[in-house]
């Protein structure tokens, strides 16, 4: 049974930080490019982040970059978002993704950001 796990969510004051966690069981983890999506209240999902499955092939939304940090650790089947400078805009339920060209997508179940002050 594939499981994606995230964690790390809260409720953080602007300008603050926080770190989610994904941490996926089921599948051969190294072989899926992970990725980041939000989605708020009244809007699409949209892709924040994503990551190959050796930690190159980087890219974020334009929203996002140079504030967020994705990275992985294979040996621990886990992906992580580093959201730094958070703004109120950020507010959103944020869902981690693994994609193989060959497979199903798996998704977790999200993890509620919000920035408020």
């Amino acid at each position: 049974q594939v499981q994606l796990v995230e964690s790390g969510g809260g409720l953080v004051q602007p300008g603050g930080s926080l770190r989610l966690s994904c941490a996926a069981s089921g599948i051969t983890f190294s072989t899926y490019d992970m990725r980041w999506y939000r989605q708020a209240p009244g809007k699409e999902r949209e892709l924040v982040a994503a990551i190959g499955k050796t930690g190159g092939r980087i890219n974020y939304a334009d929203s996002v970059k140079g504030r967020f940090i994705i990275s992985r650790n294979n040996a621990k089947n886990t992906v992580f978002l580093q959201m730094n400078s958070l703004k109120p805009e950020d507010t959103a339920v944020y869902y981690c993704n693994a994609h193989w060209i060959y497979a199903e997508d798996y998704w977790g179940q999200g993890t509620q950001v919000t920035v408020s002050s």
